[in-house]
């Protein structure tokens, strides 16, 4: 059996030259146990298909098996968006989102701890005029939050179109929107006029940033053109990475998603070995999984919900829509399920 010991180490080494994690050995459809890590866990911030832009949690300690809280009752009467969090430099939590699309305000709500959030302010960008983005109608759609620890600054975005669409070009609406964003240090000013993210003509919604395994940054975005032979990466969810926070990004790669799923959200395994990138299969059909050992693939699509509990390797309740998953320690976990009891 020497020789088997001998293939067994080869594929091993090409499997680590490659930047397969030790993970990855497990043979294909053999049994998994998911990494957990005592000190971690995981909250997703999310809307469900019943309460569209109504805040609900669920939580994980493997970023793979989702338990919602509160019985799947609402977490807060106030808020009203695309969940999107991001921690600050002051340890605390910032929350943005808005009344609807047509709401020519950006909201912000902060939080200690997760369990209690206060409103913060408000902001209103100025769409007029925006640089290669002409006729910008006023449309603010799904705004989202990343703080950037290496300049000191959130960065927000949100898409917005600039053409109306009808009964008989109804994507003309939807072929038409642009990631815009603006820089601020402390969501209280903001530095200039809204400004696209990305210089290429490419429709693009749901747009969220993290920096890379390599030192720059990723976007992760949806693909918003309409799918066709001659588009067959539309509405998917693909990724674009470039060495700095503004960029340039250049055109995204090959979609990590089927066709049809929007609303990425992202998380490192508790063991740091790999990505999780969920995406909704719209509308509120069910949520979708893609596995990496980098921002830069290799991806692959991971089985879940499928009923049969032999296939799956992750679960979610049936119902969740569009939100934000990030990182919490134990502590927080414990605490959020105190305050929010399945029961």
């Amino acid at each position: 059996m020497e020789w088997l010991q001998t293939l067994r180490r080869a594929l091993m080494l090409g499997a680590l030259m490659l930047g397969v994690p030790a993970a990855a050995q497990t043979p294909p459809g053999a049994p998994e146990t998911p990494a957990v890590d005592p000190a971690k866990a995981y909250l997703f911030a999310h809307m469900t298909k019943a309460r569209y832009g109504v805040l609900h949690y669920s939580v994980s300690v493997d970023g793979l098996h989702w338990t919602p809280l509160k019985g799947g009752r609402p977490i807060s009467s106030d808020y009203h968006g695309h969940a999107s969090i991001a921690r600050g430099p002051d340890g605390r939590y910032y929350l943005v989102g808005n009344r609807s699309d047509d709401d020519p305000l950006i909201r912000f709500w902060v939080s200690d701890d997760l369990i209690r959030w206060t409103p913060f302010g408000t902001y209103r960008p100025d769409l007029a005029n925006i640089p290669a983005h002409p006729h910008t109608l006023q449309r603010i759609g799904a705004p989202k939050l990343f703080f950037d620890t290496a300049s000191g600054q959130f960065l927000l975005s949100w898409h917005t179109p600039n053409e109306d669409g009808d009964a008989r070009d109804p994507e003309r609406y939807w072929a038409s929107q642009r990631t815009l964003y603006v820089l601020s240090k402390d969501l209280r000013s903001f530095a200039g006029k809204p400004r696209r993210l990305f210089s290429w003509e490419m429709a693009t919604i749901d747009t969220l940033l993290q920096r890379d395994d390599h030192g720059g940054y990723c976007a992760i975005l949806k693909d918003e053109r309409y799918p066709s032979y001659d588009w067959t990466t539309g509405k998917t969810i693909r990724i674009s990475c470039a060495p700095g926070l503004l960029g340039p990004y250049p055109l995204p790669g090959a979609p990590v998603s089927p066709n049809f799923r929007e609303a990425p959200t992202l998380i490192r395994s508790p063991d740091g070995a790999d990505w999780f990138l969920y995406y909704e299969q719209y509308a509120g059909t069910s949520y979708g999984l893609s596995r990496a050992p980098t921002l830069h693939g290799p991806w692959f699509q991971v089985s879940g919900n499928t009923g049969v509990p032999g296939w799956d390797r992750y679960t979610m309740p049936a119902d969740l829509r569009h939100g934000s998953m990030i990182g919490i320690s134990r502590r927080q976990y414990d605490a959020l399920r105190k305050a929010f009891p399945t029961s």
